[in-house]
């Protein structure tokens, strides 16, 4: 449900229900008020198979929206991909082991990230180096067997708000501060580099493609109805 109050257009989809994806073999048509987030399994045997498969995987959705068309590449200023001639349609793609997720939609940057739960990761550690001092404060009041889970789905909320702006990591991920509740969750974007107001019209999509996998589905605009697919 939608947070009241300042981050009032923030909606968290806190099920993680990977039931809400739709096996599907053609697009439905993509409205101006719609986000399409794409999940598909890869078949790839090795991490560099897995990421050619993965543009595969990108090329087809894409195609499902365009047409058999020849599909053209740009980057922009900070390596962002985007479609040559088509600035209209955009995308934004993650990809973990055999999981890729691609999110379309249109007159929207966004940004999507995936992670994987079973990923070891020393979670106090990074979140001091690289996090808000809140953030870090937050995942060491939670009980050890849950602080992996709780920064890697902070992680994905982050990644995501930085691969929608057009931003890599050298932005700075402390500079974006989530407030965390009791149980570690994700609840609002407070404040993105220093400017809480910033931070109002941020949407973010907490979601789980499969079992081990969190993701966060990020964009800065009116809320919109994400449709949820699988890739046939």
């Amino acid at each position: 449900m939608p947070s009241q109050g300042r981050a009032a257009n923030t909606r968290l989809d806190q099920r993680g229900d990977r039931d809400g994806f739709v096996t599907s073999a053609d697009a439905p048509a993509l409205g101006s008020n719609e986000v399409h987030l794409w999940h598909a399994v890869l078949a790839a045997g090795d991490v560099r198979a897995a990421r050619i498969q993965a543009r595969e995987v990108l090329h087809e959705v894409l195609r499902r929206y365009l047409g058999p068309r020849e599909l053209g590449f740009e980057l922009a200023a900070h390596g962002k991909p985007g479609l040559k001639g088509n600035p209209e349609l955009q995308f934004n793609l993650s990809h973990c082991g055999m999981h890729v997720v691609i999110a379309l939609a249109r007159a929207q940057p966004l940004g999507v990230d995936i992670e994987s739960l079973s990923r070891r990761v020393d979670a106090l550690e990074l979140a001091r180096r690289f996090f808000h001092a809140d953030e870090a404060t937050a995942l060491a009041a939670l009980p050890d067997s849950a602080q992996a889970a709780a920064f890697l789905s902070l992680w994905t909320h982050k990644e995501a708000v930085l691969k929608a702006l057009g931003h890599g990591l050298a932005f700075g991920l402390d500079r974006l501060r989530f407030a965390l509740d009791e149980a570690g969750r994700v609840q609002q974007l407070r404040a993105l580099a220093d400017d809480a107001e910033a931070a109002v019209h941020w949407q973010l999509h907490a979601f789980m493609p499969a079992p081990a996998l969190t993701g966060c589905l990020a964009w800065r605009g009116p809320p919109r109805r994400v449709r949820r697919l699988r890739v046939a």
